[in-house]
């Protein structure tokens, strides 16, 4: 009782949450696009640029943990070997792309800083 219980919240959960990252996915990729069309009619600001594809990042991010959390339960209720392959797929892909987020972010908050550091007045 409890497996055929499991197995029916599995098969509603798994499809909403791969139509959640689905969702996710596709509105930072239509951000992104908009926001780097509008660039191109600007002076060039690669500051400015990479902002747009460091929030496009956490998009991708955000649409691969879902689908991490789809896939986990799907897997953890019939495990075989092409789904396992699956899974270690997506989650080296959101380690990827979490490694160099995290490093961008990094970057980009010690520009930001040394440009506020550079626009101050001296005092004296």
């Amino acid at each position: 009782m409890l497996e055929e219980w499991l197995t029916r919240a599995t098969e509603f959960f798994v499809p909403l949450f791969n139509l959640m990252a689905l969702a996710v996915v596709a509105y930072g990729t239509i951000d992104a696009f908009i926001r780097s069309v509008g660039l191109i009619f600007r002076p060039v600001d690669q500051h400015r640029a990479r902002l747009v594809w460091l929030q496009f990042s956490r998009w991708l991010v955000a649409g691969l943990t879902i689908q991490l959390a789809a896939d986990i339960i799907e897997t953890a209720l019939a495990p075989n070997w092409e789904d396992i392959g699956k899974l270690a797929a997506i989650a080296g892909i959101r380690t990827f792309l979490n490694f160099f987020l995290e490093r961008d972010q990094t970057e980009l908050r010690e520009l930001d800083e040394k440009r506020m550091r550079e626009r101050k007045p001296e005092a004296g």
